[in-house]
């Protein structure tokens, strides 16, 4: 007989027990303030050299940056689809959406590795000017957090899979993970693709 997965509406109800643990949340809040602040000083920069950051940003492909935007929005969406079967105790529909989710952020890294290739192969490196030394910064940061990401959602997929001691609240801890990694990415792309 399989083991179901814990859930404790009770411990929801406190403002200090939100989803994932106030911890989580400390720690989500915190990356939030510091790309803001990098994306903060970048504007500063956008400012003082105004020409090199509007023809730098012409030289970013918008529509890969568009593609992987909605990769990972229909991640996050999926990573919601995914928590809500698993509190309704349908583990094998939890487990599909978990995957697709899982998806969603490989073809993400997939799709940013072949813009890293070009921008490498024109020379667009981290050296190359302020804009591209912040591009550079800011999305690499951002890459390894999608592949920490990846990382927890994949000890999750085990932990449901063989029914071991994962509970509703390490998968809710996950999502907010992934669900950060989303909303990065949609202050980065219009930052960085869109507006300069």
């Amino acid at each position: 007989m399989k083991k179901e997965l814990s859930i404790n509406h009770q411990k929801y109800k406190n403002l200090y027990y939100p989803p994932g643990g106030i911890l989580l949340w400390i720690i989500i809040f915190l990356e939030l303030i510091t790309f803001g602040l990098a994306l903060l000083a970048m504007a500063h920069s956008g400012k003082e050299n105004p020409e090199v950051f509007h023809e730098s940003r012409l030289l970013l492909n918008s529509t890969i940056g568009t593609v992987n935007t909605l990769f990972l929005i229909v991640s996050g969406f999926f990573m919601a689809t995914s928590v809500w079967y698993l509190k309704q105790s349908n583990q094998k529909k939890s487990l599909l959406f978990l995957k697709l989710t899982m998806l969603g952020g490989f073809f993400f890294l997939v799709l940013k590795s072949i813009e890293y290739a070009h921008k490498i192969e024109m020379g667009y490196t981290i050296g190359y000017n302020t804009f591209f030394t912040y591009y550079w910064m800011l999305t690499l940061f951002h890459v390894i957090h999608v592949v920490v990401g990846l990382i927890i959602l994949l000890l999750i997929h085990k932990g449901i899979s063989k029914n071991t001691s994962t509970t509703i609240e390490d998968v809710e801890a996950s999502a907010a993970f992934w669900h950060m990694c989303d909303l990065i990415w949609l202050l980065l792309f219009p930052i960085l693709y869109l507006l300069f």
